[in-house]
């Protein structure tokens, strides 16, 4: 079994109105010099497989297909 993370975040330059509206939130909490929030996703996944190539594939193959969506966001991905 192999555990994978997969963190998806807006590319740079897509408007990120939810990083914001936590930005403001974070400054009327009275939180000063935070700037330039950016939000993302994060999936913790467990693969059942001891080969970490083809679990690196598979996890790559669903980040294009379904959890990231590569025309406006970026993904990494970390193995366990």
């Amino acid at each position: 079994m192999i555990k994978a993370r997969v963190t998806v975040t807006l590319k740079n330059g897509v408007l990120d109105p939810q990083g914001k509206a936590i930005e403001g939130a974070l400054g009327a909490l009275g939180f000063g010099g935070i700037g330039q929030i950016r939000q993302g996703k994060v999936f913790d996944l467990e693969i059942e497989t001891a080969d970490r190539a083809q679990a690196e594939a598979e996890v790559k193959s669903m980040c294009e297909k379904l959890l990231a969506n590569t025309v406006i966001e970026n993904y990494t991905i970390a193995l366990a």
